[in-house]
C-alpha cells in the first residue's frame, strides 16, 4: 500500500535549461505535493532534454547590412556595353543636330516643309486652315477652299451630264472633252490660285497675293464661259451652260435637266468666286500690299534690266 506522501508517478518535473545548473541541481530534487515537501527521483540537469548553446567566439560581429555580390556580368562585357551606348547616344545627337539645321537652312530660304494631311483618307496637300491662317483671314480662306470644292463638283457633274448626251447620241468627243476639262481643272485650280492664295495668307507675301489675282480672274472667266457654253466647241455641249440645256432639253428632256443642274452649278460657283476675289482684294488693298508688290516689281525690273 503506498504511503501517505509517496510521489505522484505522473508529475513531470519541471526543467528550466537557462537556469544554474548548480541552483537547479540542488532544487531539483524537492517536489512539494499535498502539503509537504517529497525528494523527486529525476535524473540529473545534466541529461535533459535541451543541450545549451555552445559559446560563440568574442570577436563575432553581426554585420547586418552586409551586401551580397551575385555576378551577373564580367567587367569587361559590362564596359563594352556602355560603350555601345555612348556610341549611340552620340549618334542620335548628331542625327539630331543635322536635321534641326536642315530645318533652320529651309526656313533661312523661305522653303515650307508642310506635312500631308488632306484628304484625310489619303492624304495628297497639306491643310490646316484654323492653325496656320491668321484669324480675321480664315472666314475668307475657307469659302476660298469652298470655291475649290465646288469647282471638284462642277466639273465632276459635268462629266455625269456629258456622258448622258453621249449615251443618247451627241457624240464621244464632248464626253473627252470634259475628261479633259475635270483633269487639267481640278489640280490646275489648285497649283495655279488656291495654294498661292493659302501661302500669300500664311506668309503674308505680296507676290503671292499677285500671283492669285492673275489666276483666279481666269477662274473666273472659265467658270463664266461654262455657265453660258457658247456654240463655239462641238455646239458648246461639252458644258453644261444654259445654251447648251436649252438645245438638248428638246430633243432628250432627261438630259436637260442634267444640264440645267449643271448650270445652276457654275453659276453658283461664279458668285461665291466673285465675293472671294472682291474680299481679298478689299485686304490687300488695306493692308498695304499694293504698294509693296509695286515695290518689289519695280525692283525685279530693276534687276532684270541690269
Amino acid at each position: 500500500m503506498a504511503g501517505r506522501y509517496d510521489p505522484n508517478p505522473f508529475d513531470e518535473e519541471e526543467v528550466n535549461p537557462f537556469s544554474d545548473p548548480a541552483v537547479r541541481g540542488k532544487s531539483s530534487g524537492q517536489k512539494f505535493s499535498g502539503g509537504a515537501f517529497y525528494t523527486s527521483s529525476a535524473p540529473p540537469a545534466s541529461n535533459s532534454r535541451l543541450s545549451p548553446l555552445p559559446p560563440e567566439p568574442a570577436d563575432f560581429v553581426y554585420d547586418h547590412g552586409a551586401t551580397v555580390d551575385i555576378p551577373i556580368d564580367s567587367n569587361t562585357d559590362l564596359k563594352k556595353k556602355e560603350k555601345e551606348l555612348q556610341a549611340k547616344e552620340a549618334e542620335l545627337r548628331r542625327r539630331e543636330q543635322d536635321v534641326k539645321r536642315r530645318e533652320d537652312a529651309a526656313a533661312r530660304a523661305g522653303i515650307v516643309l508642310d506635312e500631308k494631311n488632306w484628304p484625310p483618307f489619303f492624304p495628297i496637300i497639306h491643310h490646316d486652315i484654323a492653325n496656320e491662317i491668321p484669324v480675321h483671314l480664315q472666314r475668307i480662306q475657307y469659302v476660298a477652299f469652298t470655291t475649290f470644292l465646288g469647282l471638284v463638283l462642277c466639273l465632276f457633274w459635268n462629266i455625269i451630264a456629258v456622258t448622258t448626251a453621249w449615251i443618247k447620241g451627241e457624240g464621244v468627243k464632248i464626253w473627252f472633252l470634259a475628261i479633259i476639262y475635270f483633269i487639267a481643272g481640278v489640280p490646275g485650280a489648285y497649283v495655279l490660285w488656291y495654294r498661292p492664295l493659302y501661302r500669300a495668307f500664311r506668309t503674308d507675301s505680296a507676290l503671292r497675293f499677285g500671283w492669285f489675282f492673275l489666276f483666279y480672274l481666269v477662274h473666273i472667266g472659265f467658270c463664266i464661259v461654262a455657265a453660258v457654253a457658247p456654240p463655239i466647241v462641238f455646239k458648246g455641249k461639252s458644258f453644261t451652260g444654259i445654251l447648251s440645256a436649252i438645245d438638248v432639253l428638246g430633243d432628250h428632256a432627261l438630259v436637260g435637266i442634267f444640264y440645267f443642274v449643271g448650270f445652276g452649278l457654275f453659276c453658283l460657283e461664279l458668285v461665291l468666286s466673285i465675293w472671294v476675289l472682291q474680299q481679298v482684294y478689299m485686304y490687300f488693298r488695306g493692308s498695304g500690299k499694293a504698294a509693296q508688290m509695286k515695290q518689289e516689281a519695280a525692283r525685279g525690273a530693276m534687276r532684270a534690266a541690269i
